[in-house]
Order: C-alpha cells, then structure tokens, then sequence
C-alpha cells in the first residue's frame, strides 16, 4: 500500500482503539498445528508491516513487524493461511505495536 494512503486511514481512524496482534491466540494456533513458520502482519499493508514472527519452530531475532493500528486488522499467515489474529488494546496487558512475544505467548507456545 502506499504510505500516502496508509496515512490517509490512519488520519481518517485517529482517536479509535487500536487492534493489537493477538499473540496468545498466534501461540495456541501456531502449536495446534505444529507449524515451524509463521508470519505476521497488517491487512492490505503486509509490505511495511510484516515479518516472520517463527522461523524453523524459533522466535526469530532480526525481524520487523508493526502489529497494532486503528484501521487495518492484525493478521496471522500460518502455511499460507491468513486469519484475523487481534484483540482490541483495552483487552491486553498493556500490549501495543512494539509488542514481540510477550511471555504469556511464549508460555503457550513453548510450556517454558
């Protein structure tokens, strides 16, 4: 997406709650399905957003993503399948766009 448009929506959406990633529910999901990549993103705007949040059934160390906005829904590609992945910011634990596996994730996914 264009970073013009991008701002356009976020301007357009200023003041609303955000949608933050869900990382709980990528955890439960990701470990259902024994998958050892995923992804993550915002909705139409994967290009400046996304990145691989596991990497070979490991959290990756250099990556980027940007999950929270107001007007794009957070989104998790597991295999190729992308599904809706967010909670509103009222409903987390302080989590914002900067969040990368917070421990209650970490927990669920890997029972340490």
């Amino acid at each position: 997406m264009d970073s013009s448009i991008a701002f356009m929506f976020g301007e357009a959406n200023r003041g609303k709650e955000l949608m933050v990633f869900d990382w709980d529910k990528a955890a439960t999901l990701i470990k259902k399905r024994g998958a050892k990549y995923a992804a993550a993103g915002l909705a139409n705007d994967w290009e400046c957003t996304g990145g691989d949040i596991l990497e070979d059934g490991e959290i990756p160390e250099d990556t980027y993503t940007f999950l929270a906005s107001t007007w794009a829904t957070p989104e998790l590609d597991i295999d190729g399948c992308t599904i809706d992945c967010y909670k509103m910011q009222s409903e987390t634990d302080g989590w914002n766009a900067e969040t990368f596996w917070p421990e209650s994730a970490r927990l669920i996914l890997f029972g340490k």
